[in-house]
């Protein structure tokens, strides 16, 4: 097929077929079009829309335009969860280990921070040694005997999503819902995933931050991922505060280590994690009912099971033995440590968490271009929940910083991006929907 008419076809807004829609990622992949091509291909469909079929046939020629993963010597089920980002959203970090310890394989392929967003791999790397692009045998190693894995994407899984993405960054079709779902779903499928748990954030601190948005999105991936196979379901998940109390790279993970030692009970972030831990195991048959896979979940946490996998994953990955035990031997400490105190007595009511993201963009915790590199140190800790009430200077949160002048800065901004007012507020639930 003539790549061009492929194109014309879908300014006119008819609906491809899957052979052509083949024909055109094969080519993609082979190099054989040009950024022109590819750009006028994105932006027809971002005009145009796709229907179901099509995007199913797009995920699929995608997921096969590089390798696909087999875990047949794996006796569990393979399972893995995805988020759309958010700020303090450490989740991942949590839930492969206690999801493992569960009785499930995790093998979770992740990515870095994406725009004010966190990522789980810059996250990781501020570990000593840990290996984010091990070798395939390694990986299958590491998730058939530790069971779970959590590394970067690999040049071999979907590549044509690669070059599609790249031309999608500077030609203003990011937002297009098909293309974002066949974008996310294709390395799923690479995974070579049984069952899949989707985080589809909605709120100031997300990239939906209107809730149609988001459930739209959330049904074009649950259907297109069930249409390629593989049992999908979603959660939109609030997004209007940071979803822990830490923001940067080396504050979550310690944040993932209280969180395993039992020490974040009661909090957003343990709701938010149970949830995703008993959909995934209800999803692949290990419970019976979410109540009976909540339960087992707290088990693994409160057992320290989970903390046990989690701590054989890192080791096996070529990080510490001993990260658990002796965190401040590996974790480097920021230099600066300063409180931020509340302008003022009153509830702390709405904060603008796209803000507190660029924040610790600012302080160096995330790249504004992709060479940058960054300082794992820095960030935020203690932010205190909305709902809270406050007197005037006391603390809401503990910036880490590089050097004083950045610690002051990075201050005044994020007791910017909080609004206190006289009257308690009404929040929103922090699981907003299954879909």
């Amino acid at each position: 097929m003539i790549p061009q008419e492929i194109i014309r076809r879908k300014r006119d807004g008819d609906e491809l077929d899957a052979a052509e829609i083949s024909s055109f990622i094969a080519a993609l992949a082979a190099g054989r079009l040009s950024e022109g091509q590819i750009g006028a291909f994105a932006m027809a469909v971002w005009f145009k829309g796709m229907s179901r079929a099509e995007i199913v046939a797009l995920t699929l020629a995608m997921a096969d335009s590089g390798d696909r993963l087999q875990w047949a010597d794996i006796d569990r089920p393979i399972a893995d969860k995805h988020s759309t980002g958010g700020v303090g959203d450490n989740v991942s970090l949590m839930l492969a280990p206690i999801a493992a310890a569960c009785g499930l394989a995790v093998p979770m392929i992740s990515g870095r921070g994406l725009g004010h967003t966190g990522g789980t791999l810059d996250k990781l790397e501020s570990i000593p040694g840990y290996m984010i692009t091990p070798d395939a045998n390694l990986f299958h190693k590491v998730v058939k005997e530790g069971g779970c894995a959590i590394i970067g994407q690999t040049g071999t899984l979907a590549p044509a999503d690669g070059r599609l993405y790249a031309v999608r960054d500077v030609t203003a079709t990011v937002d297009s819902i098909p293309l974002i779902t066949a974008s996310i779903l294709s390395k799923k499928l690479a995974a070579g995933l049984q069952t899949l748990v989707l985080d589809v954030k909605v709120g100031n601190g997300a990239f939906m931050a209107d809730r149609d948005q988001a459930e739209t999105l959330a049904k074009s991936l649950v259907e297109v991922a069930n249409g390629a196979g593989v049992k999908t379901s979603a959660l939109i998940t609030d997004m209007n505060q940071p979803l822990a109390d830490s923001a940067g790279n080396a504050v979550e993970m310690r944040n993932c280590l209280d969180f395993l030692a039992g020490r974040k009970a009661g909090t957003r972030l343990e709701t938010v994690v149970l949830a995703f831990a008993a959909e995934m195991l209800v999803k692949s048959g290990i419970a019976a009912s979410p109540d009976e896979a909540e339960g087992t979940a707290r088990q693994a946490l409160s057992s320290g099971k989970a903390a046990e996998v989690f701590a054989r994953m890192v080791s096996m990955l070529g990080g510490p033995g001993d990260l658990i035990e002796n965190p401040d031997r590996y974790l480097a400490r920021a230099p600066v440590e300063k409180p931020v105190p509340a302008a003022r007595s009153g509830w702390l009511a709405a904060c603008d968490t796209r803000g507190i993201g660029v924040s610790v963009i600012d302080l160096g915790g995330g790249r504004r271009h992709p060479a940058d590199r960054i300082d794992h140190r820095v960030g935020f800790s203690g932010l205190l929940p909305l709902g809270i009430r406050v007197n005037a200077g006391e603390p809401i949160a503990l910036v880490h910083a590089a050097d004083e002048a950045a610690a002051e800065r990075a201050a005044a901004a994020l007791a910017a991006h909080y609004r206190i007012t006289e009257d308690k507020p009404e929040l929103t639930p922090v699981i907003a929907g299954l879909i």
